[in-house]
């Protein structure tokens, strides 16, 4: 068998406690020997199409973040139009003094700043007029020293560098910078391979410029050349991985970006995207919605827009990283006393167990209440016994029926105390139930032989409705007064089957993976988890306590992490996502153990388990 290692060519590591994490984690796997947890860090990334720009062109001048972009000028015919993206879409800004297409910029749509450019068709004219905006209009600023298109740019308004470019007569590629203050453009250091036609990100301290050609536009040549500036020098770097021309470039300084799109070849443009992590470049998995080239753009390495060439067309790039902890349950605070049978209610971190079974003296009336790690004791319940179910929620919960003289008495609790609450039709024990305090049902249970019978309660009273198609007891029952799930239980011997109650009728669907009594289940119709339970043979026998839990998604059950300790008749509250198992074990037990589906996430992402 294929190791992790095998795989991926990573090993799994071992931590006395998680790691900072960053994207230096992707791809790897660690186990923490304090939680006795496995984790991994994923990166997920892509493009998808966006709001189209209001006019078509190309060659504009852009920066900015993916909320906060504007692309000045441009081509089709030459420009001085504006246009600002939002994260949702384009809206037309103020105009550019001087109209102009292949020029540079750097800021974002509410501080930008454009400079350079060609103000005319002619492949010899350029500019160096510089302007600045301010979210509504543009005003003139002090020149460049050198004029010049075909410019890489990145900063601020204020702070700002314009690298390499085009100039003519005669065309040739410079490899001039100029920083900007916000007043003025200084000479600063050169870069080591002059070109033009090429994008930039970061700031005046910290940035990186990539791609472009080498020979002046008519016979363009293509570079995979990148360069750092690190506020006073360029240095060059690890080559990008496909020879491009007209990119865009998104990030924040030189440890962090990413390029995308571009001109491979005359006619020929790319999808391609590739990351920069601050010492090497590798290419995305994620490629362009739509092949692009000489677009506007702007962002960081975890969001970007580009926008314009062909035609109108937008794309957004995303990229999300998630530290995620795999399904797993865990020791929880202990129960106070060896309880079984118990009536349960409420939240992992707002539950509710009650009542139940105790060697000694047989019953007991108490209440605990559960935060998610400890215990505490609320009111009693007014008649202490065993085989109580419960329904609602920590501060507003109803307890029913129970054994072993059966009962059809039920009483409601208001967070601190209990009181009497009016009788069911039917006498009852070892129940199910779901609902509220005001809209709850009751089904199955046990008066001396397993029952079918079904109640639902309105706040004030219990009407009975149609009866289940299997009677038993001792099921997983869960959901709400209108969309309900009953699992397992006895019948007249272990069953698998399940049912769903849909406010009017039950009907049978898709069995539980295996046949088991006292089993519990918590959460939803379509979102449940079941536990404990024992199989066929003596309720305490070896291998007869399962440790195994499920759930259930509407249509199918699947199997989830085991709990540490296999638990029969104990309470169970909680969803899907996050639940609690405590006492029970034949009256042997205080452990309570915890389940949360664990995920833990950097960024928004969701990930799902298997």
């Amino acid at each position: 068998m294929a190791t992790y290692e095998d795989i991926y060519g990573k090993r799994v590591k071992e931590f006395d406690s998680d790691p900072t994490l960053t994207s230096s984690y992707e791809g790897q796997v660690w186990y923490d020997k304090s939680t006795g947890v496995l984790k991994s860090v994923v990166a997920l990334e892509a493009w998808t199409s966006s709001a189209l720009l209001n006019s078509a062109r190309y060659d504009m001048g852009s920066a900015g973040t993916q909320t906060s972009t504007f692309g000045a000028g441009g081509y089709s015919p030459i420009s001085n139009k504006t246009e600002e993206y939002n994260g949702s879409g384009w809206s037309n800004g103020g105009n550019l003094g001087t109209a102009r297409y292949r020029l540079g910029a750097a800021g974002n749509a509410a501080a930008g700043l454009a400079f350079g450019g060609g103000p005319t068709g002619a492949s010899d004219t350029t500019t160096a007029n510089s302007e600045e905006y301010d979210g509504s209009s543009w005003t003139e600023g002090n020149n460049l020293n050198t004029s010049r298109k075909l410019i890489a740019g990145f900063g601020t308004q204020t702070a700002a560098i314009a690298a390499g470019g085009y100039t003519g007569p005669p065309g040739i590629v410079r490899d001039l910078a100029e920083a900007y203050n916000g007043t003025s453009w200084t000479a600063v250091n050169t870069l080591n391979t002059a070109r033009g036609w090429f994008a930039g990100f970061g700031t005046q301290t910290s940035g990186i410029v990539a791609a472009g050609y080498i020979t002046p536009p008519a016979t363009p040549n293509g570079t995979t050349h990148s360069e750092s500036w690190d506020g006073t020098s360029w240095t060059t770097t690890t080559p990008i991985n496909t020879t491009r021309y007209h990119i865009g470039a998104a990030g924040t300084d030189n440890t962090a970006g990413l390029i995308f799109g571009g001109t491979v070849s005359p006619g020929t443009i790319t999808t391609a995207t590739e990351t920069w992590d601050g010492s090497s470049w590798a290419t995305s998995p994620a490629t362009l919605a739509t092949a692009s080239s000489a677009a506007a753009y702007g962002g960081n390495a975890t969001a970007a827009i580009y926008a314009g060439n062909p035609s109108s067309s937008s794309q957004e790039y995303n990229s999300s990283i998630n530290s995620f902890t795999a399904a797993a349950w865990s020791s929880g605070g202990a129960y106070p006393t060896a309880t079984e049978d118990m009536g349960s209610a409420g939240t992992r971190t707002a539950g509710l167990i009650f009542a139940g079974q105790t060697p000694a003296p047989g019953v007991t009336a108490a209440t605990n209440e559960y935060d998610g790690s400890t215990f505490s004791g609320g009111g009693n319940v007014v008649d202490g016994r065993g085989f109580m179910t419960g329904f609602g929620i920590q501060t507003a919960a109803v307890g029913v029926g129970g054994a072993p003289s059966f009962v059809n008495s039920s009483e409601s609790y208001n967070g601190s105390s209990w009181s009497e609450g009016p009788n069911m039709n039917n006498t009852r024990g070892n129940a199910m139930a779901g609902g509220s305090q005001t809209a709850g049902l009751v089904f199955g249970g046990y008066d001396g032989s397993s029952m079918d019978n079904t109640e639902t309660y309105n706040g004030s009273s219990y009407s009975n409705v149609n009866y289940m198609n299997t009677a038993r007891r001792g099921s997983g029952g869960c959901g709400t007064q209108t969309a309900a799930l009953c699992a397992g239980g006895y019948a007249t011997n272990f069953t698998a089957v399940v049912e769903e109650y849909n406010g009017s009728t039950w009907s049978e669907v898709t069995n539980i993976p295996l046949a088991r009594n006292t089993f519990r289940c918590v959460g939803t119709q379509t979102a449940a988890l079941g536990s404990s339970g024992y199989l066929p043979g003596p309720q305490g026998g070896p291998g007869n306590l399962p440790t195994n839990s499920i759930t259930y998604d509407g249509t199918t059950w699947s199997t989830n992490p085991s709990l540490a300790t296999g638990n029969n008749r104990g309470g169970q509250a909680g969803t899907t996502t996050a639940s609690f198992v405590t006492g029970g074990s034949l009256g042997s037990g205080t452990t309570t153990e915890n389940f949360d589906v664990g995920t833990e996430t950097i960024t928004a992402s969701t990930l799902t388990t298997s």
